[in-house]
């Protein structure tokens, strides 16, 4: 009901179903949702087999396709401007939307990528930007209802508050920190070993363990998971922004997945150590030349360099965290 209230998805559209429906967006969004609503559900095996994705799209007339940024890139690659003509619509979450992959789709396309975010304990959305209304009348102002950079407001009937993520005080909602959620749609704890629920929140408050803030009128920005931060020297310094800076500077091609990764090693003097974990060929000197040129602080340029194979990523299109830390560890050696 909070996303139908959204009229994102209306009966008239046409919904690829592909994500995995063991995931709770892909059974809820992409399988019970267009059940209820009566919209026109295509569905497809995988969201990995991208020409079967094509076809599909272009033989139903397919006007709605959501997925992480991961299962949208190789369309760029696959997909010619007309096969994709029946789109109206494309979503995605799970994952922050890299501005190249977004500018790239807009210009061989035409089609404005739009951002939500959420997490499966929101069962699964909290957040989504929407398409600009029409301007109705000659007097009527343009309405906003997206902002490039953020992933939204909320959804109807969830609050917000942020905190200091190290001491747990009240922050203002435009400040950076902690985000909380409250709602209908917030699940109340896990279950142990044993089936008994354990629950997750404090005083009706959940907390999602990203860091982020809201703006003025009221579009939230994710900053990063609270675990993808490393405490270095005192400073909390984010994964996901180096690793978005060393794309983008060395204009890496994630068209076939993620191709670096950033982990934190604990360390005897600072506290923790930054590895970067890379697909393509780049040494530790590189590094350190490019992200100082572009004026990261020194607290932020990875000490370590391993090149891999590839980097983990899960069936719902995140980068697997915890297989990237063990193998940061595995690529540091003993000494990590």
């Amino acid at each position: 009901m909070q996303f139908g209230m959204l009229c994102i998805l209306p009966e008239r559209t046409v919904l690829l179903g592909c994500l995995p429906i063991f995931h709770s967006f892909g059974f809820t969004v992409t399988l019970w949702y267009p059940l209820l609503r009566a919209c026109r559900l295509v569905t497809s095996p995988s969201p990995l087999e991208t020409r079967r994705l094509v076809d599909a799209i272009r033989e139903e007339r397919v006007t709605a396709f959501v997925g992480a940024p991961t299962f949208v890139r190789p369309l760029l690659r696959k997909a010619e401007p007309q096969e994709l003509r029946s789109l109206e619509l494309v979503v995605t979450g799970a994952e922050k939307l890299p501005d190249d992959l977004h500018r790239s789709f807009r210009e061989r396309f035409g089609i404005e990528i739009i951002e939500g975010y959420g997490l499966t304990e929101a069962s699964p959305v909290s957040n989504v930007n929407l398409p600009n209304p029409p301007v109705a009348t000659a007097t009527a102002q343009p309405q906003v209802a997206r902002k490039a950079g953020t992933v939204g407001r909320l959804l109807p009937g969830l609050s917000a508050r942020i905190t200091d993520p190290e001491t747990g005080a009240e922050r203002l909602l435009t400040e950076s920190g902690l985000i909380w959620l409250r709602g209908a749609n917030i699940f109340p704890g896990y279950l142990d070993p044993n089936g008994r629920l354990e629950s997750a929140l404090q005083g009706g408050w959940f907390a999602t363990w990203d860091i982020g803030r809201f703006d003025a009128e009221g579009f939230l920005t994710i900053e990063g998971r609270r675990s993808r931060f490393s405490k270095i020297g005192g400073e909390m310094v984010p994964h996901g922004t180096i690793e978005e800076r060393i794309i983008e500077l060395f204009q890496l091609d994630q068209s076939d997945g993620p191709v670096v990764f950033v982990a934190g090693l604990p360390d005897p003097a600072k506290g923790e150590a930054l590895i970067l974990l890379t697909v393509p060929d780049m040494t530790a000197e590189q590094i350190r030349e490019k992200l100082s040129a572009a004026g990261l602080p020194n607290l932020w340029i990875p000490k370590l360099v391993r090149r891999v194979g590839k980097i983990p990523v899960l069936g719902s299109g995140k980068l697997d965290l915890a297989a990237g830390r063990r193998l940061a560890r595995e690529a540091a050696g003993p000494a990590a």
